[in-house]
């Protein structure tokens, strides 16, 4: 077994690596939220963590694992890898597949989830947005999919929007730069796999819609477009015109983008000046929010969490009539407004929304009832009413079962008026805030359709130590 991450994982290394996925009767699996996958994957939960295991020929199995760390270097927004086991044997010394375990993502949804949860209308547009941010971002540092469907993503709420994960890389390719035939076949295949999901759900009648899920397919290819066309192309303008340089970074950023490097070209014979983004990376408004505070959170509740801060600044300094300094103001309102609100949410409502998401509505809600009353409506008010009339209603989108593997009941989920499992079926776990520091790359889970519990008797087999599967890290 090799470790990947610089977290310690080492109760992996117990798990009964010498039986099929499918007949593990580990009392630590459990069942999380998720898709659908063409592989087995079962989860179990070790020293408080969530991992998905995931079992796949042993070729497939670290090509997965090695395009997953590559991934993480490059801090794009894939699942964690923890391991790769391969050589596994059964006690009689039959082969097994081998298997890649992954991090599970906190409050990661599968869009199945979603579609049925917030409705066709107000998913539609966000999913097609997360999957062509994803793309590019994938794109920019060379990697090709090969197998994007929404079923390989998990997808977190973003202040409003959604942010996508990878979940599934045994097809990607690493290379040094893309050409433009590669990234449209990348994308052809993104649009032809989505169309065939959406018009699976249609025909299921699990979504109901009167749109056309080849045409709700085709926008993620416009938007994709679109999208690399503004963090990629050559601009010209006069050289009289410099600030236009400026308003590109600032487009960029407004994107979510930052453009570490750009090609500034002073053309022959002509006063025009052409620019060309170099290095573009993904993650502007968290990188700021980090620097700031030591807040991870995803891109636009970054962005949503800064313009708080800077808010608040601007009260400060009004009411002290003096400057206050970026460094100065950012502790404050990590003590006086962000942490604050985390710790008075009640413990049973934490696993509704992450922490961030959750900041994020409570300060619309607030704005609403400010709104409404014709006054500025205090905190201890709105977060009353924000507890009780939009926390509490929701359902929890954290959630570990003590059953095995199968998969998640959605019917229960997609309306506050369902009824919950039983006592003693379900148990929600709040578990870290994930508003504190990260000391590792991206978090991610595995997906899958229902899985189907073996009955094979009780192996009583011993294995010798040389035999033991390799896990690689």
């Amino acid at each position: 077994m090799q470790i990947a991450s610089r977290s310690s994982y080492s109760g992996l290394i117990d798990l009964d690596w010498s039986r099929p996925l499918g007949r593990w009767k580990d009392p630590r699996l459990v069942r999380m939220a998720r898709g659908r996958s063409r592989h087995m994957v079962r989860f179990v939960e070790l020293e408080g963590k969530v991992f998905a295991v995931k079992e796949l020929d042993d070729r497939l199995a670290v090509k997965e694992y090695e395009m997953l760390k590559e991934m993480a270097d490059s801090s794009l927004p894939a699942v964690e890898v923890a391991c790769v086991v391969v050589k596994r044997t059964t006690p009689d010394g039959e082969p097994l597949d081998g298997a890649v375990v992954t991090r599970f993502l906190d409050y990661a949804l599968p869009y199945t989830y979603l579609l049925r949860r917030d409705g066709w209308s107000q998913s539609q547009k966000r999913l097609i947005d997360a999957a062509a941010v994803l793309l590019v971002q994938l794109h920019l540092e060379g990697f090709w999919w090969g197998d994007f469907s929404l079923g390989n993503a998990l997808f977190r709420r973003d202040a409003g929007e959604l942010r996508a994960y990878l979940v599934d890389a045994e097809t990607a390719e690493r290379h040094e730069k893309l050409s433009d035939g590669q990234r449209r076949y990348d994308v052809d295949i993104a649009v032809e796999n989505m169309a065939g999901g959406l018009a699976d759900l249609v025909a299921g009648g699990k979504v109901k819609t009167d749109v056309d899920p080849i045409d709700v397919a085709l926008q993620l290819a416009e938007r994709y477009e679109a999208l690399w066309a503004e963090v990629t192309s050559e601009e010209e303008f006069s050289s009289d015109e410099l600030w236009r340089l400026e308003d590109r970074v600032r487009r960029l950023n407004a994107l979510g983008f930052d453009a570490s490097e750009l090609s500034v070209v002073s053309l022959v014979g002509k006063d025009r000046i052409r620019i060309r983004p170099l290095v573009v990376e993904e993650g502007h408004h968290g990188r700021r929010l980090a620097r700031l505070t030591g807040i991870n959170v995803q891109e636009n509740q970054a962005r949503r969490l800064l313009n708080d801060l800077d808010f608040y600044r601007a009260e400060l300094e009004r009411d002290r009539r003096a400057p206050l300094s970026e460094a100065i103001a950012a502790h404050r309102w990590m003590t006086e407004r962000f942490e604050p609100f985390v710790m008075a949410i009640p413990p049973d409502l934490a696993g509704r929304l992450e922490p961030a998401e959750a900041y994020h509505q409570y300060l619309e809600h607030r704005w609403f009832l400010s709104e409404a009353a014709g006054h500025d409506v205090s905190d201890a008010e709105a977060m009353r009413s924000f507890f009780d009339s939009v926390l509490r209603p929701r359902p929890e989108e954290k959630l570990v079962f003590d059953e095995p593997t199968q998969e998640l009941p959605i019917s229960w989920l997609t309306s506050p008026s369902d009824n919950p499992p039983t006592a003693g079926q379900s148990r929600i776990r709040a578990g870290t805030s994930s508003y504190e520091p990260s000391t590792s790359g991206s978090l991610g889970g595995s997906t899958q359709d229902e899985d189907t519990e073996g009955n094979d008797p009780e192996d009583t087999g011993t294995q010798d130590t040389e035999d033991r599967p390799v896990i690689s890290g």
